[in-house]
């Protein structure tokens, strides 16, 4: 059984038991976090596509890590025959969440 949930402005394929880093979140370590925007159930080849999300289902997750921290993008600007280089760097502050269970309706 897998879904497909809307957490933190983005979608995952979530199972039970699978980890996810999501975007930074205010919750505690080890506190429990709940996702009701479940767009997309599949039980054993049963599909139920929501319009746009299926109501009554949700997505019980428990926090891990709280202070997560992505991979780093080099951000690099030039302006070509005039000298100019600009190099930055950016690592998104990430929650390392695991998948507790798929609650359906």
């Amino acid at each position: 059984m897998y879904a497909i949930v809307e957490m933190q402005g983005q979608q995952f394929k979530v199972e039970a038991g699978k980890k996810l880093f999501i975007n930074r979140m205010e919750a505690e370590k080890g506190a429990t976090v709940e996702f009701d925007k479940v767009l997309l159930i599949d039980n054993e080849g049963k599909v139920k596509v929501g319009t746009p999300v299926i109501t009554g289902a949700k997505v019980i997750c428990e926090v891990l890590d709280n202070e997560c921290r992505g991979e780093k993008v080099l951000v690099f600007h030039k302006k070509r025959r005039k000298g100019y280089r600009k190099m930055q760097g950016h690592r998104q502050d990430l929650t390392n969440v695991v998948v507790k269970e798929i609650v359906t309706k």
